[in-house]
């Protein structure tokens, strides 16, 4: 795919375009006025970075937002928009886009590296299907619509999650829907599933978000179950779909989790971002939204975007240099870098 161009701004007055050039001066001024902010503690403490990810004109590069990140081994930033996947420099700069057809409502994405290929696998929510693509052409090798052969007849099937574990097989949650987890093998043949709707211990009440917890030997799933009552939570399941344990409770709605080292980032939506550590301790809260009006809120524009103050976080993923990238849940598309603090 092309790089991502800018279009030439227009209006319909003969004055339309000195506006147009002052008001670009205007937006890149206040975009170099705003102060990072400093959040979380100890050896997560973090700081903002103002205009990470905007256009030169100051405007969101990316669309509304209903997705994720991944990061390449490269250090490129992906975030799934609704309109597609948008491919980050590490300063946020747009230099890769796919857009359209089978790249829209990626609700969630991993990326994986098989036999020196990177490649993206995602859950397309409103389009009833995982994915498969190459990272770095856009081609599709995969699809996992509904598995007919799991004897279910399901009214609706609606996927958010999707994982992958060690040996290729891949989970993908049924968050919107049944809230069944379906795994198939790497070619995509239908192997189980588990899980149900309800609120018991055993029991999803939004599997929202998923990934392959590498904190263990041997790797487990670790699951968000975001509706949860009374307070939203992550649970350990094996890769053979056995219940674990409930691992913590009282995180409000737990949209994601992703893992680096010994630590985890599980976005809330209500404006925040928890990190765990391996014993699951909460070692800092980022960005709390103090405004009931504006936490858990698609609605938030752009212009009442404020630095530091999250709205609606979705989805997140650490870089090899242990920063962060979190996307909020946003009707303007909003990915923000947080910059870890040695």
């Amino acid at each position: 795919m092309p790089p991502l161009t800018l279009q030439p701004l227009t209006g319909r007055f003969f004055f339309a375009p000195l506006f147009a050039c002052l008001t670009l001066i205007h937006s890149i001024a206040l975009a170099q006025t705003a102060a990072p902010v400093r959040m979380g503690a100890g050896i997560m403490t973090f700081d903002t970075v103002p205009g990470w990810g905007l256009r030169p004109d100051g405007n969101s590069s990316i669309g509304p937002t209903h997705g994720s990140v991944v990061i390449d081994k490269a250090g490129h930033i992906y975030t799934s928009a609704n309109a597609g996947v948008f491919v980050f420099s590490p300063d946020g700069i747009v230099v890769q886009s796919y857009l359209g057809g089978d790249y829209t409502n990626l609700h969630d994405i991993e990326i994986r590296e098989e036999e020196g290929v990177e490649f993206i696998y995602g859950a397309r929510n409103q389009n009833a299907e995982g994915i498969k693509f190459n990272a770095h052409t856009g081609e599709v090798v995969l699809r996992l619509p509904f598995p007919k052969e799991s004897g279910l007849e399901l009214k609706q099937f609606n996927p958010t999650a999707i994982t992958v574990a060690p040996n290729g097989d891949i989970f993908l949650s049924d968050g919107y829907a049944s809230n069944h987890i379906f795994k198939f093998d790497k070619t995509g043949k239908y192997l189980m599933h588990f899980g149900e709707k309800g609120n018991g211990l055993k029991q999803f009440n939004t599997a929202h978000g998923m990934t392959l917890d590498t904190r263990y030997e041997p790797a487990r799933l670790l699951i968000c179950d975001r509706n949860h009552q009374p307070k939203g939570r992550l649970l350990h399941y094996d890769l053979d779909g056995n219940f674990i344990e409930e691992v913590i409770t009282g995180l409000g709605m737990p949209t994601a989790v992703a893992i680096q080292g010994d630590y985890v980032s599980v976005p809330d939506l209500h404006g925040r971002l928890v990190i765990l550590d391996k014993s699951n301790t909460i070692m800092a809260v980022l960005g709390h939204n103090a405004d009931p009006s504006k936490r858990g809120n698609f609605k938030v524009p752009q212009s009442e975007w404020i630095e530091g103050i999250f709205s609606g976080t979705h989805g997140s993923y650490w870089d090899a240099q242990g920063n962060l990238y979190v996307q909020d849940w946003n009707v303007s598309g909003r990915i923000m870098k947080l910059v870890r603090v040695k």
